[in-house]
């Protein structure tokens, strides 16, 4: 699984990334987590599963939206609550539950 977090500089979800890696290996799990900024979408979105879109830059999520659709990319905006506590292992099951 390849899973994306998008935020403004990729600086605040760069935590949120060892927090879900941590919550795979609990599930044995293989995920490929990374945060990058929202400039560097194209670049990465190509071989992505979902992306999660930091509640910070929520107002970009069309923009998002229409970067990844083209791809098949699964893509929503971070639970607030979840982002917020950096809660790694709620943000995984919300991308587990945007592959179904």
């Amino acid at each position: 699984m390849k899973l994306l977090l998008v935020c403004s500089a990729g600086m605040s979800t760069s935590i949120l990334v060892t927090k879900m890696q941590q919550a795979a290996a609990e599930k044995e799990m293989t995920a490929d987590i990374q945060a990058i900024a929202e400039s560097e979408l194209q670049q990465h979105v190509e071989g992505a599963d979902v992306v999660l879109i930091g509640p910070q830059v929520r107002y970009l999520e069309k923009n998002i939206r229409q970067t990844v659709e083209p791809f098949g990319v699964k893509c929503d905006v971070m639970d607030q609550s979840a982002f917020g506590m950096m809660r790694g292992d709620q943000l995984l099951e919300q991308a587990l539950q945007l592959m179904k």
